[in-house]
């Protein structure tokens, strides 16, 4: 059995995520190119010479490199069980920086600034309900519930499922997205048909394309518009347990980093604010 056979074993007993699966793999996959040899030949010395270069040649993030930390010690203390040479380099801190919110008029221009249907849709979908990504990617059309006006997230983060806020122009959106592209499952197929959906590099091109028509350069991708959706919805009074529920977070304290970037006191607890009703 060779290292990616063992990697797979391990990861599906401890019921590891596709996306995560998906970055232990490309980590592995950089080390072994660096090296050009298998990783059963490469030593503790050598990654965490490996390690030193991601962080000075390469000029990688702190989360980037804590990600190729946590791969390479699943794959030699987990995958290939290296009893004697247990990896064990300790994850680096990420500063402590606070998430780029833009004014509900810059993300009003975003959206307008969507070259098609779809990448509008994606981009609404991001703010109006502060979905991830990925999230955006994985939903199907049973989980917009119009009825209840709330949007079903099935396995996000950590395998979470959560309910979140379905906005009513953003329901317009979707219903002429639908009459238009007829998607029969996932709501953004991937070329493959309706079995799967399209990959996770949809969302950020969306960004990418709208906030460059629109003039703005502040954000930092498509996250962005949930770090918007958040901020707004405690500028207009919702309580920080109502945002925490909806975003999916843990822990209360992650949600309230969103206290340190509000622009206004909190007067009310209306749950179902508008967030585009500027729009």
């Amino acid at each position: 059995m060779d290292y990616k056979e063992k990697m797979i074993r391990q990861m599906e007993l401890k019921n590891f995520s596709k996306g995560t699966q998906t970055t232990y793999f490309s980590a592995v996959n950089k080390l072994c190119d660096h090296f050009s040899r298998q990783p059963e030949e490469i030593t503790t010395q050598e990654v965490e010479d490996f390690i030193i270069h991601l962080q000075e040649e390469e000029v990688l993030s702190p989360s980037t490199i804590h990600s190729y930390i946590n791969a390479f010690k699943f794959l030699f203390n987990k995958a290939l069980n290296r009893r004697l040479d247990r990896f064990d380099i300790e994850n680096r801190r990420s500063p402590k920086t606070l998430p780029e919110v833009l004014s509900v008029n810059e993300v009003k221009r975003i959206i307008q600034s969507a070259d098609n249907l779809r990448r509008k849709v994606i981009l609404l979908l991001a703010y109006s309900s502060g979905l991830r990504a990925s999230e955006i990617m994985n939903l199907k059309i049973g989980d917009i519930d119009s009825k209840r006006m709330m949007i079903r997230v099935v396995e996000g983060k950590n395998r979470k499922d959560r309910y979140t806020i379905l906005n009513p122009h953003t329901l317009n959106e979707l219903r002429a997205y639908w009459l238009k592209y007829k998607p029969k499952n996932y709501l953004f197929p991937g070329k493959e048909g309706d079995e799967r959906p399209a990959c996770n590099h949809m969302p950020l091109k969306a960004w990418r394309i709208a906030s460059k028509r629109a003039g703005i350069t502040k954000g930092r991708g498509i996250h962005t518009l949930r770090h918007c959706f958040a901020t707004h919805l405690l500028e207009a009074g919702v309580d920080l347990r109502t945002i925490q529920v909806m975003m999916g977070h843990s822990s209360i304290q992650t949600t309230s980093i969103y206290l340190k970037v509000t622009s206004k006191q909190m007067e009310n607890t209306q749950c179902k604010v508008d967030l585009l009703k500027y729009y």
